[in-house]
């Protein structure tokens, strides 16, 4: 295969493609380069369609490598790379977020893009080239996919004797020594004209900063897509089709019967639009109730259509689908929802503090049936958790540890350790605490360790930890600069353009053309 070779000038430094040396048995593949950060990405679909699920089965892998750091475990007994480090898991959630929107939701083909680091410079990091390999390698393959997309990293240094995080310069993919002077660590993915990811911490700039912030990256995410487009027009292969055509007789009229089962359905819960709005339906287990019962109308309906088990069992997985389509054409043309809200309406508040008894601090917040238990422990200095990473290296004196037992969600299941999620979401909320707690060691000298038990979870429970550890901190008597609130903002929307912001979302609500948009602070 021929090594091809694309760069581009890009934020003071040189972005350089290639394509054509490196895992060539991939379905698609590339390198990108940033200063001296180098990730190898590999985007591969399964020739075979996994039979019985109704999701994308996508995953995505960022592997760190401590040799493109120069560095050896210093583990007596092991010296390769384990699990991956809570930075790896959130730098692949990242690109996942970015990439995922743009499949088709039909594909039932395993997917796996896996990111490699093999070189990083300790300049610039590594996420924003791997999510622009990600975007390459999926570009250049015969996967179907929606993008190109980019991604690019924003932050802001305040000018000397500015006050209030007012003055100050944008400085696009600010080194890691830039990032310690930023008021602002934001990364977006998307196009120019359009955003699909977006993730920041900030010390508290004001909204007319960060949207500036979003406007300044757009501008910038213009010419990797340029360079990007180049690649593809080079040497980018055919995409496959999402769906096969008919080629016997049997598969036309198999195909026939699904399309008439999923119109069926589609009419059948149209026609009961009332049980799920005559009434406010308050509770999630309410709701649950209703969409088992429409499950059951739907099921035997179809069976008596005689139609074949293929078409019924495609028009059932349709059901969740057609139920999400309801609720969002309520939310825009009648600003109706199911739980009797207003859009911008929360749902009932509790609040408890000092819950346990031995606990240096704690708080129980409940937001309609989300309900998060958070505790505080302070700790000596010396109980600092000592980072050994690819990129970073240090001490950490704050952590949450977020917990989602499979009750929370009325359901049973495999207890082990802390999976992608429950890392990802313990992320968000200590991202919104950090910047509230004391940064002063003379007088505050703590290790503080936050742990969320999520009791019961329907709608953010992430960005209730965030409001349970705020008042958790204050029953500890740590001086935190000032409460902090998070919630989650969704968007129901139209493929006409119509959309509807909402407020403290929840189980339906979070459906296709949608958005959870977790705001702490």
């Amino acid at each position: 295969m021929t090594i091809e070779r694309f760069e581009t000038q890009w934020g003071g430094k040189q972005l350089i493609i290639e394509t054509g040396k490196l895992a060539n048995q991939a379905n698609g593949s590339c390198t990108v380069q940033y200063g001296d950060t180098l990730v190898l990405a590999t985007a591969v679909m399964s020739s075979n369609i996994r039979e019985g699920i109704d999701f994308l089965p996508l995953s995505v892998e960022y592997e760190e490598r401590l040799y493109a750091a120069g560095k050896i475990k210093s583990s007596r007994f092991i010296k390769r790379e384990g699990r991956p480090s809570d930075e790896a898991i959130l730098t692949g959630r990242l690109i996942d977020r970015a990439i995922r929107p743009l499949f088709s939701d039909k594909i039932r083909n395993d997917l796996q893009v896996i990111l490699t680091v093999f070189s990083v410079d300790q300049e610039n990091d590594s996420d924003i080239p791997a999510l622009i390999a990600a975007s390459v390698a999926l570009m250049i393959s015969d996967i179907p996919w929606a993008g190109p997309i980019a991604g690019a990293r924003i932050g802001f240094v305040p000018s000397e004797g500015s006050t209030g995080g007012q003055g100050g310069e944008w400085v696009l993919n600010p080194t890691f020594e830039a990032r310690t002077k930023s008021k602002l660590d934001l990364i977006i993915a998307g196009t120019p004209e359009r955003l699909i990811m977006l993730e920041a911490g900030a010390e508290e700039l004001s909204e007319d900063l960060v949207e500036e912030a979003i406007s300044f990256g757009q501008k910038h995410l213009r010419k990797v897509l340029t360079l990007i487009e180049e690649v593809r027009a080079k040497i980018g292969k055919t995409k496959q089709a999402v769906e096969t055509t008919p080629s016997t007789d049997e598969e036309m009229k198999q195909k026939e019967e699904i399309g008439r089962a999923k119109e069926e359905v589609a009419n059948l819960i149209t026609a009961n639009h009332d049980r799920l709005f005559a009434e406010p339906k308050a509770t999630k287990i309410e709701r649950r109730t209703i969409k088992n019962e429409l499950y059951n109308l739907v099921d035997e309906h179809l069976k008596e259509l005689g139609l074949s088990k293929e078409a019924r069992k495609a028009g059932l997985s349709s059901v969740g689908d057609e139920i999400e389509r309801l609720v969002t054409e309520a939310i825009i043309n009648e600003g109706k929802r199911v739980d009797g809200r207003g859009l911008v309406d929360l749902r009932p508040l509790k609040v408890e503090v000092a819950v346990p008894p031995r606990t240096h601090g704690s708080a129980l917040f409940q937001r309609g049936d989300t309900q998060v238990l958070t505790t505080i422990t302070l700790g000596a200095p010396g109980l600092e958790q000592t980072l050994e990473g690819m990129e970073v290296s240090g001490k950490r004196r704050l952590f949450h540890h977020y917990n989602f037992p499979p009750y929370c969600v009325g359901e049973t299941g495999r207890m082990f350790g802390p999976g992608r999620r429950e890392v990802g979401h313990g992320a968000l909320a200590e991202r919104a605490i950090w910047p509230v707690i004391p940064t002063d060691k003379e007088t505050f000298p703590y290790t503080v360790r936050v742990v969320s038990e999520v009791l019961a979870s329907n709608g953010s429970s992430s960005m209730a930890s965030t409001c349970a550890a705020s008042l958790a901190l204050m029953d500890a008597g740590v001086p935190i600069k000032k409460a902090v609130a998070g919630i989650a903002m969704g968007l129901a929307s139209h493929a006409d353009g119509r959309y509807k912001i909402i407020t403290d979302l929840q189980d339906l609500e979070d459906g296709k053309g949608g958005m959870d948009f977790k705001d702490g602070h």
